[in-house]
């Protein structure tokens, strides 16, 4: 885990107005890549503060950075973080120090460093890396119990959920940053009583609350990670969508798992908080004392007292009716990540315990994250009980899936006393109408 330190204290301002409050204050500093919108630009990696983008090869040239930061910065001369994240958690975190003491009050690096800022409002973000691999976790009993009941109603959790993080490897190529805007997927649906399967687009389409971690340092092929090291390997959280077509997914999903109701899409928001800011909102990772003890390479003390980490997640949901109509988005659900059966440490571990090697920005999501209230659903499948049940929105729509012209947004943030309240942004994603 990381120390706490300097960049933590919630005493800190900025002397740029907007970083002391919302989701960029100066103790967040989260990283993402960028340009100017509407130009031929390089992308470039950037940190968000307040509404502004401070571009990190500007402040090199700009002599804000002290020689350990400059080292760091020096990795950022490509449209992705990747060197940044393969360099380790030592110069990410003398870059954060470095940038978060020249953003503050009374720095006498604000002249130099007023130049090196983009307003968010002009840029045009893409993909915090290159993606090689992207594997999405099982990792809430909660949802995975309520969805369970639905297709398994004797038998809703597995005999192996309790001891191991469940997943599966997803399809990398259709990740795409905040502002995905993709066709209603077609496939292979059957209903429990028709005679035959049929091509179609899917009618019970889904979004999935959940957060995504960025692998840093990889592990040679072969070696497993020591719970212990997990988080030296992890660069920092995103949010993550994982679109679900419900109907797709019931018919092929047995006995491999998710297939074509998974890999059309999947959308992720543009910036990545690193672990270090994540620091003073950890929390003890639960367990029953009723469930089975969890295997050594699973479990430890560091794990058990701080593996949690309290980040509260939100769906929303935008309608083109709504849009049209001048109504601000409708909050579907609200949970926490400290619900999560599994710690970001035990998805690690378990991923590389069979010496599998994670490279510098592959991609593991923590599958949909619920709470134990049925409000706390973290997708329409639990929210709507199979469909069962009609979701009413402002303007006078329901909802049972989403419908073409559906935007969907995440957001996240934590916040605790004595603590600055950070942010994620927000991930959205819009489904058109089918192809034809």
């Amino acid at each position: 885990m990381a120390v706490r330190n300097e960049t933590h204290d919630a005493k800190l301002r900025s002397w740029l107005a907007s970083a002391n409050s919302g989701d960029f204050p100066i103790q967040n500093l989260p990283f993402g890549v960028f340009r100017r919108h509407g130009t031929n630009e390089a992308f470039r990696p950037g940190v968000a503060i307040g509404d502004q983008i401070i571009d990190i090869a500007a402040t090199m040239t700009a002599g804000a950075l002290d020689v350990e930061a400059a080292r760091a910065a020096s990795l950022c001369n490509a449209p992705h973080l990747n060197a940044l994240m393969a360099s380790g958690e030592h110069g990410v975190s003398a870059l954060r120090l470095a940038l978060s003491r020249g953003l503050r009050e009374g720095s006498a690096l604000q002249p130099r460093l007023v130049a090196c800022l983009v307003p968010q409002s002009a840029a045009e973000m893409a993909m915090p890396a290159q993606i090689g691999d992207y594997t999405d976790f099982y990792a809430s009993i909660h949802h995975a119990t309520r969805v369970g009941r639905l297709f398994r109603p004797d038998n809703p959790l597995l005999p192996n959920y309790k001891w191991l993080p469940v997943a599966y490897h997803g399809r990398a190529s259709s990740i795409r940053a905040s502002g995905q805007r993709f066709e209603r997927p077609r496939g292979q649906i059957k209903g429990p009583d028709d005679a035959a399967p049929r091509v179609a687009p899917t009618q019970r389409l889904d979004y999935e609350l959940e957060l995504g971690l960025f692998v840093s340092t990889p592990n040679r092929l072969g070696d497993s990670i020591p719970l212990d090291e997990a988080e030296r390997h992890i660069f920092g959280l995103c949010l993550l969508n994982d679109w679900s077509a419900r109907d797709i997914q019931a018919w092929e999903y047995q006995p491999l798992g998710p297939f074509l109701s998974k890999n059309f899409a999947t959308t992720i928001s543009p910036w990545v908080v690193t672990l270090e800011a994540l620091e003073p909102y950890r929390v003890a990772w639960p367990r029953d004392p009723d469930d089975p003890p969890v295997l050594a390479y699973l479990d430890s003390e560091d794990n058990r007292r701080g593996g949690g980490i309290d980040i509260q997640i939100e769906a929303w949901i935008h309608t083109e009716r709504m849009r049209n109509q001048g109504i601000g988005p409708h909050r579907l659900s609200q949970s926490s990540f400290e619900h999560s059966y599994w710690t970001i440490a035990q998805m690690v571990a378990h991923h590389t315990v069979s010496g599998c090697n994670l490279m510098p920005g592959d991609l593991l999501g923590t599958g949909t994250q619920a709470g134990p209230a049925p409000e706390q659903g973290g997708c329409l499948l639990e929210l709507t009980e199979g469909g069962k049940r009609a979701i009413e929105l402002p303007g006078g729509e329901v909802r049972r899936f989403l419908e073409d012209g559906d935007t969907l947004i995440l957001r996240a943030y934590c916040e605790r006393p004595g603590f600055a309240r950070i942010g994620f942004g927000e991930c959205a994603g819009t489904v058109v109408p089918a192809a034809s």
